[in-house]
């Protein structure tokens, strides 16, 4: 058969552009992402953290044009959810993770071993949001004010008692800095989470808690609890009425709780730089923070390395807090 000679000069010619173009073109890597993407929220459906990462993921779908699944992984004040990111799953960004003060910054302090090591195990993408713990007493109850609480504390030591979520949790150190700067003793309720804390203070069954901001609004609207005090440094654009706890005479309760959005630690550069910028690009639009910010969430946005700062600062004063609440967890 005779040879064409073209042929091979067409062949010589795209060999030399593969040269040209250098090993990094012949590695270049897929597309990010190829598949659908698991948001691990290490807390049970229905919280405000699982609102919050729903209204997240629809957003981040549409930008990464992926789904993100939402992956309901509580326990352990948010332990189980985060050791499952932290140390079981591949580090390639396909499960983010929410993570908090709670499981970032307090747990370290609380437990001996926690199954990951938050600054070592887990890599940050960006903030997300943040809100403060109020004081809140069901409707039924005769306390108007944190005055009314105080005097009731005094009267009776170590009879009235406040829910939370958990032992540990920033519901229930919120109530050990209300204690320690109101000078009053309480009786700590911990339950499986935050929601069925607050159907108890909705049904009688325990007269205050203390709770995100986020979870009560709807409630206060219809007249089912009052909010006596916001614990932040201000008010409450959603809450104006309602005083700080420096306001209403118990200074130095201040607990904001604030969320973000980590990988498993090893996640290529490109990719944390992808999720960080997508996220943002959700954490910015109006149609996204406006209905959150309407029922008291702060939504906020960060670069990595800010976060990552975050996480190291608050996990110093963390120490102290829960050295000063005598809180310890097997």
């Amino acid at each position: 058969m005779p040879v064409d000679r073209r042929l091979f000069a067409q062949l010589g010619l795209a060999a030399c552009a593969a040269c040209a173009l250098g090993p990094a073109a012949a590695a270049e890597p897929a597309a990010y992402p190829t598949r659908p993407l698991t948001l691990v929220v290490p807390y049970p459906a229905g919280g405000v953290a699982d609102q919050f990462a729903r209204s997240f993921a629809q957003g981040l779908s549409e930008r990464l044009g992926q789904p993100v699944v939402i992956d309901n992984r509580a326990g352990a004040n948010g332990n189980i959810g985060s050791a499952y990111v932290a140390r079981n799953q591949p580090a390639d960004g396909y499960t983010l993770l929410l993570g908090s003060l709670s499981t970032l910054a307090i747990n370290p302090q609380l437990y001996a071993s926690m199954g990951y090591e938050p600054q070592k195990d887990l890599q940050p993408i960006t903030l997300t949001h943040q809100m403060p713990n109020v004081l809140l007493v069901g409707a039924q109850t005769p306390y108007r004010s944190v005055a009314d609480v105080v005097a009731a504390a005094k009267a009776q030591p170590g009879r009235l008692v406040f829910g939370s979520a958990g032992n540990g949790n920033t519901m229930h150190l919120a109530g050990v800095l209300f204690e320690k700067n109101s000078g009053t003793q309480l009786v700590h309720a911990p339950y499986k989470g935050g929601p069925p804390a607050l159907t108890d203070v909705l049904g009688g069954q325990i007269p205050m808690m203390f709770n995100n901001l986020p979870a009560v609004t709807g409630h206060r609207q219809a007249g089912k609890v009052r909010v006596l005090a916001v614990a932040d440094t201000k008010r409450s654009a959603v809450m104006p009425d309602v005083p700080t706890f420096a306001e209403a005479g118990v200074p130095g309760v201040v607990s904001v709780v604030w969320n973000g959005i980590l990988v498993r630690h090893g996640t290529p550069a490109d990719i944390v730089q992808r999720l960080n910028r997508e996220s943002v690009a959700v954490l910015q639009q109006a149609a996204f923070r406006q209905p959150l910010e309407a029922q008291g969430y702060e939504v906020l946005n960060s670069t990595p390395d800010e976060f990552e700062a975050l996480i190291r600062k608050d996990g110093t004063a963390m120490r102290a807090l829960v050295k000063d609440a005598g809180v310890k967890m097997d």
